[in-house]
């Protein structure tokens, strides 16, 4: 029995971070990649998000989005303000007499950006929704390039391509840029293989307004729980590396810490919500679902569960034993790589620390969802802007 639950930890581990990611790279470098398509009729677009204190980025974020190749009297925007207590409302206020299409409401209270999402979009008329966030600069093209995705009608949800800017040797900025291109490729392959990338990026894509789903109240990771509405009716979920926007990339591993926790909590939320899925939609939708996020949701129950299986084995046999010794090295190192991950003299070892704090993280954002969630409300998260 020991052995069975050993071999199951492992193979759930080595299976979601490496046997599925390869075998998808494979399959997607031998799948014939979609033809570029070229819009003909330009379907009106409005850009929603909420905005929290972000006063430090929401007038180059309009800016972006109005400076587009996209026709002008196509696109709109419509900004919620979470009771903001910085500059933010005044900035955006501001901007709607240089943007008649800018349109702001604000919250009186803290709502969580669901509650926002969901008003602003039963306030829009247009045919296609662009979900983003405040931090999340839009190129000339990202907006045309997304509306060229839904010109397949059996498509639901584009999402973009989120690239980091101003990549540093400082704090963990290598580390999450690495594992966002590898990411990106995932999704891309699933996209081209079987058009059903698992999860597009909350801060840039497209969904047809009539699929839009009203999120569940205080819920984390309402991007995510979009994209799984709209699989579940058959459309096709697309991965578009052409629509390319751009983020910041995080630097300090605390504030990255807290976000990954947020995340965490939305995970096991979907997780509940679509668990069936596995079952009913379980190829390809489920057996993507539980390769790409479910099992590695699962990954920290994994690697708790291999410290007292891998002790207790170790005794019975030379490669148990070895396995033992190499693992407690690595979380050992991966200790070490969260402790001087700010540093820039960690080098390696700031690779099995990410791993190490990002499981960490989502065994923190477990219990908290356990516990139940009283609030969505969130905090800007401290990016290279400052």
């Amino acid at each position: 029995m020991l052995e069975i639950l050993f071999f199951i930890c492992l193979l759930g581990i080595v299976h979601t971070y490496l046997i599925y990611p390869l075998l998808m790279l494979l399959l997607g470098a031998f799948t014939k990649k979609p033809q570029q398509n070229t819009l003909i009729e330009y379907p009106t677009i409005e850009v929603i998000f909420a905005a929290y204190n972000e006063e430090a980025v929401i007038r180059q974020k309009i800016i972006s989005t109005f400076s587009t190749s996209y026709p002008s009297d196509k696109i709109s925007v419509r900004i919620g303000s979470d009771a903001s207590s910085d500059e933010t409302d005044s900035i955006i206020q501001s901007l709607q007499q240089e943007y008649p299409n800018l349109n702001f409401k604000r919250f009186a209270g803290r709502t969580g950006k669901a509650g926002i999402v969901n008003q602003l979009v039963l306030e829009s008329t247009a045919d296609n929704i662009i979900l983003t966030d405040a931090n999340i600069l839009f190129t000339p093209e990202t907006i045309p390039q997304l509306a060229t995705g839904l010109m397949d009608e059996k498509t639901g949800i584009v999402g973009g391509k989120i690239v980091y800017t101003e990549v540093k040797g400082t704090g963990i900025s290598k580390q999450e840029n690495i594992y966002l291109r590898l990411e990106n490729a995932i999704k891309q392959a699933e996209s081209n293989v079987f058009g059903k990338a698992m999860g597009v990026e909350g801060g840039c894509y497209i969904i047809r307004r009539k699929l839009f789903p009203q999120i569940p109240p205080l819920f984390f990771m309402e991007d995510f729980y979009i994209t799984m509405a709209v699989m579940k009716q058959n459309y096709k979920v697309k991965f578009l590396a052409t629509a390319e926007c751009h983020e910041d990339v995080s630097v300090h591993s605390t504030e990255e810490y807290k976000r990954k926790v947020r995340i965490s909590i939305g995970n096991f939320q979907n997780l509940v919500a679509y668990k069936a899925m596995l079952i009913t939609h379980f190829f390809p939708a489920g057996f993507i679902f539980l390769s790409h996020k479910v099992l590695r949701w699962f990954t920290p129950f994994f690697l708790l569960a291999l410290i007292p299986l891998s002790t207790l084995l170790a005794p019975t046999d030379f490669l148990y034993a070895l396995f033992a010794g190499f693992y407690m090295l690595f979380l050992g190192l991966g200790l070490f790589g969260i402790l001087f991950s700010q540093s820039k003299k960690a080098g390696f070892l700031k690779y099995p620390g990410h791993f190490v704090h990002m499981n960490l993280a989502l065994l923190e954002g477990f219990t908290l969802y356990l516990k139940g969630v009283k609030s969505n409300a969130w905090q800007p998260t401290r990016r290279n802007q400052e």
